[in-house]
Parts: structure tokens; sequence; C-alpha cells
């Protein structure tokens, strides 16, 4: 597997964030069924995503709209 791809579990979550989701809890619903995984593992996950930049150059798009969210919210704390 060459380095630089992202894991599939890694593009998928990258997929994810790029939908809309409609009604509270559509999207962990989505985040356990389709990942098959905990709401607080799939944000740990994004989270260091956000920083990789084999990420960036995968959907620059999102990882830098998602970037700016979490700046925002670090600095509203």
């Amino acid at each position: 597997m060459d380095h630089e791809q992202l894991a599939r579990r890694e593009r998928d979550i990258l997929a994810l964030e790029r939908r809309a989701f409609t009604g509270p809890g559509a999207k962990e619903r989505a985040i356990r069924e389709e990942l098959g995984l905990a709401p607080v593992r799939y944000y740990q996950l994004l989270n260091a995503l956000l920083d990789d930049p084999r990420a960036l150059a995968h959907d620059p798009v999102t990882v830098h709209r998602l970037r700016r969210i979490r700046e925002r919210r670090r600095a509203e704390r």
C-alpha cells in the first residue's frame, strides 16, 4: 500500500464529513452504522486526520472547512 494514500476508513470519515445530516442523531447513527465506530472514537480519528497532510491532499476543501470550525471552537473556549 502506498503510504501517501489514506486508508479506506480515513477516506470514509472524510466522505461522511462532506454530507449534510438532517435531524438530531442522524450523523451519530451514520457513524455507528456505516463505519462501525463509536462517535467518540470517530471524532478522535477525525481530529487526527485534520492534522494529516495526506488528508489535506485527498480532500482539501473538507479539511480546510473542518480546521476552520475546530479553530473557531478552540478560540471560544
